[in-house]
């Protein structure tokens, strides 16, 4: 019988090591496949020795062939299958670097273009042993790149229009004004007119699909190099690259005609206008502008069209910057002048027609400056609205004439204080808070006090008037609606208005000299209007014998003006109180005015 020959034994220990490095090998396997990340493990050569299951899984998932790389495959072949540039050969390098072990691993993030849509992912690869073979490890972060960058573009363009937003606009301007050889920079600062009327009548869902019909509007009449961005509200930046003054203002009236078109709003078509500020920074310009000097002046630029007229288009100069100066040194001269009491009150009187005794007053602030002399209160009340400075001067105001009316009350004098109130101040919500604190510190009854706040005012903030004007009224302050007649306030809003006092508007009454019929019957149907809804009413502006006459005729409750009495300094006014005799002072008048 033959024999089959014996295999000759193996030493024990060769035997020993033989099974060790197929365990090892095993195990090194099994740790592999238990990656959730798609895991080769490559030889020095770049050989894949071993794949784990989420590798072909992959492969599978993103429906790649440059990819199905199997044991005995080349992956750097692969590699630049996939990327066939710098970043294919940095990641072959990297890993042979690191094979070599003259990096202790690898780190890096790539794409790979896809028809279904570019992949991400993050490479890391470790050294296994001294033969150089590595270990590298595939994660997909397609999502978290996604994310991340509709994050970065999310921060750097308005949500509503998708336009760039401000930072975005800043950063475009001072790249382009950074540009070597540049040519001129030219910004364009749009602002439409009338928006805000969009806003409250119509909302602002309504209002913002205007700013997206507008947005629509100006990206179709810009050039290419041009880039439209919103700043906010309905403010909106056009970048003119290699543009100079001319060409800007040609592309201006391009913008101004995308408003000949009316805008389908809320269903109806309704016409706007837009005021325009050009700003240019030349090609050869000295100095280093950045994009916050750009937009600024032509920021300033587009206050000079509205304050023009509105629908205009204007170029900055260094005059509107120099006028922006002085009136912010004004402004803050102002700040200093109602902590160094430099604001001085004078006072009217007001007139109680039925029976000629001057029962109030009202109290008109004034600044006293060490330079300009006595400045009137149309010089500086806009200033304090633009530089939130109208609620500290309000409660200086109302604290000087409510102690003034304290003083007054001891020595006799039983006087209604009448204080103008600031839409500015009405919207800060602070009026009852300060009126109250006010009628503390002077021990005044709240019955000596009128609050009077502008008929336009009342049109354009109805409900938050009526709340705090309701508020008001509980405490027992009276108010008023000034300017009657020169705002477009509804007979709803004025129904619903809880106050006890039109004043008419010295246009009604100055209309009697010229057209006293017109006039008579607009001041008529004012008295007549108050009465129905419970108002007493006053004529400010008298300034002749004649409308004193027509508006006591024509039924108006009181009266003051300049044929009446000028506004006097507070120690003037015991004075004038007591030379004051109803009957024989109101025959005086009648006959002539008072200087």
């Amino acid at each position: 019988m033959l024999r089959r020959p014996t295999r000759p034994e193996l030493p024990s220990d060769v035997r020993r090591r033989a099974s060790a490095e197929g365990s090892h090998a095993v195990l090194v396997e099994a740790v592999l496949d238990a990656l959730p990340s798609p895991t080769l493990l490559l030889d020095a050569a770049g050989t894949v020795l071993l794949a784990n299951s989420a590798w072909a899984t992959a492969a599978e998932v993103v429906d790649d062939d440059r990819i199905r790389v199997g044991i005995g495959g080349d992956y750097y072949a692969m590699a630049r299958r996939i990327r066939d540039d710098v970043a294919s050969q940095e990641i072959i390098s990297s890993l042979q670097d690191l094979s070599r072990g003259e990096r202790s691993m690898v780190s890096l993030d790539f794409s790979v273009a896809h028809p279904h849509g570019g992949r991400w992912y993050h490479l890391q690869a470790s050294r296994v042993d001294r033969a150089g073979q590595v270990v590298v490890t595939h994660t997909d972060i397609t999502d978290r790149v996604r994310a991340e960058r509709t994050s970065a573009w999310q921060a750097r363009h308005d949500h509503l229009t998708e336009l760039p937003n401000r930072a975005h606009l800043h950063e475009l301007i001072d790249a382009a004004l950074q540009l070597p050889g540049r040519g001129a920079v030219t910004v364009l600062f749009l602002d439409v007119d009338g928006f805000k009327d969009v806003n409250d009548s119509l909302g602002h869902d309504v209002g913002d699909d205007l700013l997206r019909q507008l947005a629509a509007r100006l990206g179709g009449r810009t050039r290419s190099d041009d880039t439209v961005g919103r700043l906010g509200g309905d403010e909106f930046v056009v970048l003119c690259r290699g543009c100079d003054k001319d060409g800007a203002e040609a592309l201006a009236e391009r913008f101004q005609s995308s408003f000949e078109e009316p805008f389908l709003l809320g269903g109806r078509p309704i016409r706007l206008s837009a005021s325009i500020g050009v700003a240019t920074a030349s090609g050869n310009r000295p100095d280093n502008p950045r994009s916050t000097d750009l937009v600024r002046d032509a920021d300033l630029a587009m206050y000079a069209a509205k304050a023009a007229g509105r629908n205009r288009i204007r170029v900055f100069t260094p005059d509107l910057r120099m006028a922006a100066q002085r009136r912010a040194l004004f402004a803050a001269e102002l700040r200093e002048a109602i902590d160094a009491d430099q604001l001085v009150l004078h006072y009217q009187p007001v007139l109680y027609l039925p029976t000629g005794e001057a029962t109030g007053v009202e109290a008109l602030v004034r600044w006293q400056h060490p330079e300009r002399g006595l400045v009137p209160p149309a010089e500086f009340i806009p200033l304090a609205e633009q530089h939130e400075l109208i609620a500290p001067l309000t409660r200086w105001v109302l604290r000087t004439a409510l102690r003034q009316a304290a003083v007054w009350e001891r020595q006799g004098l039983d006087l209604v204080m009448g204080v103008n109130v600031s839409a500015v101040h009405l919207s800060t919500g602070t009026l009852v808070g300060d009126v109250a604190e006010a009628l503390a510190e002077a021990q005044l009854a709240p019955e000596r006090l009128l609050v009077e706040l502008t008929e336009s005012t009342v049109a354009q903030e109805p409900e938050l008037a009526a709340a705090q004007f309701a508020r008001l009224r509980v405490l027992g302050v009276e108010v008023s609606i000034d300017d009657f007649g020169s705002g477009f306030s509804s007979l709803g809003q004025l129904v619903n208005i809880p106050a006890g006092l039109l004043k008419i508007d010295r246009s009604l009454v100055a209309g009697a000299a010229s057209r006293r019929s017109q006039a008579s019957a607009a001041i008529a149907a004012v008295v007549g209007l108050g009465r129905a809804c419970g108002m007493r009413s006053l004529a400010e502006g008298v300034e002749t014998a004649d409308e004193l006459r027509l508006v006591e005729d024509l039924g108006c409750t009181f009266a003051q003006g300049y044929h009446i009495a000028r506004p006097m300094p507070a120690d003037e006014v015991p004075g004038w109180l007591a030379m004051w005799e109803p009957h024989g002072a109101r025959r005086a008048l009648a006959l002539q005015p008072v200087g």
